[in-house]
């Protein structure tokens, strides 16, 4: 989990950054949003923007590359992506760069709020191949979190599967991780988000609105783009995703893979990971194999 003992980011703290950095805002009122995100705090800011302030220093590199590369990213894509405005510089007593990004409508995605589970499905795959196509010459590497070779978390797999012996299918965990190991990308490096969480889409009336948080994104292998498929969808709504995507069943296997570590790592409680999302990672382990036998 990241540690945030020593560095206390609340509304106060912002009210100050944004009065000493950018006095023409210092009259707005911030307030916390919501569903703030693990990597970053993110506050309002008025009714029209959003403060987005890296929660630890590992995050921070990604305040630079989105100002740099999502306004470069945002005219090739068919949906909506965070708008920079203004970066901030360390004061107050907060030690890192810190983002202004113009506010998008809409709520984070659910079940419930989805409308037509197919046509999401179809709106995000061509999401994503869009951004796929994007010229990647110059782009960001990502490799110790998304994007390279899934062999740099083996050894938390092992780890895990160690702690979670009684309670899971070892034999069939190990198929789908070592059937995920057995190839890598050997195309050029290709644009990917690196986090496709639902707390990172947005939906209006139903439909997928805009996409968010491009802090893991680069360019690489696209596999790690496929989580979701074991997150959000299931059987036909997987399956139109999948058609959607102009990869292959090697890229698809490591997909698994970056689904099963995700998911893996939660559930057996290695630091880093959110315990509040244990019960959603059983059910994606789940789907994971469930969905890897019937591939067979």
């Amino acid at each position: 989990m990241p540690n945030t003992d020593k560095i206390h980011i609340d509304a106060a703290l912002v009210r100050r950054l944004v009065a000493v950095q950018f006095p023409q805002w210092a009259d707005l009122p911030v307030k916390p949003v919501e569903f703030g995100g693990w990597d970053n705090r993110t506050f309002h800011l008025g009714e029209q923007m959003t403060v987005r302030l890296p929660s630890a220093e590992e995050y921070v590199s990604s305040v630079e590359k989105e100002h740099c590369w999502l306004p470069k990213l945002a005219p090739l894509l068919p949906l909506p992506i965070p708008v920079p405005l203004a970066m901030g510089k360390p004061a107050q007593g907060y030690p890192w760069h810190w983002s202004i990004y113009k506010w998008l409508d809409g709520e984070t995605v659910s079940i419930e709020r989805i409308a037509d589970l197919w046509q999401f499905a179809t709106a995000l795959a061509e999401f994503l191949v869009a951004l796929q196509r994007i010229d990647s010459t110059g782009g960001p590497h990502n490799f110790s979190r998304c994007g390279g070779p899934l062999l740099i978390y083996d050894a938390e797999i092992r780890q895990s599967l160690a702690i979670l012996a009684d309670a899971i299918d070892v034999a069939a965990v190990t198929a789908v991780w070592d059937k995920a190991l057995e190839s890598s990308w050997q195309g050029f490096p290709v644009w990917f988000h690196g986090d496709v969480a639902v707390g990172n889409l947005l939906v209006e009336n139903g439909a997928l609105s805009a996409v968010i948080d491009f802090g893991c994104s680069g360019v690489g292998d696209p596999a790690c783009d496929l989580v979701i498929a074991w997150t959000l969808f299931k059987g036909e709504s997987r399956d139109v995703f999948r058609a959607a995507l102009p990869l292959d069943s090697a890229t698809w296997a490591r997909g698994r893979g970056w689904a099963l570590w995700k998911a893996l790592i939660v559930c057996a409680a290695l630091p880093g990971t959110n315990s509040l999302e244990i019960e959603k990672s059983w059910r994606v382990i789940d789907e994971v194999l469930a969905d890897y036998k019937r591939e067979g």
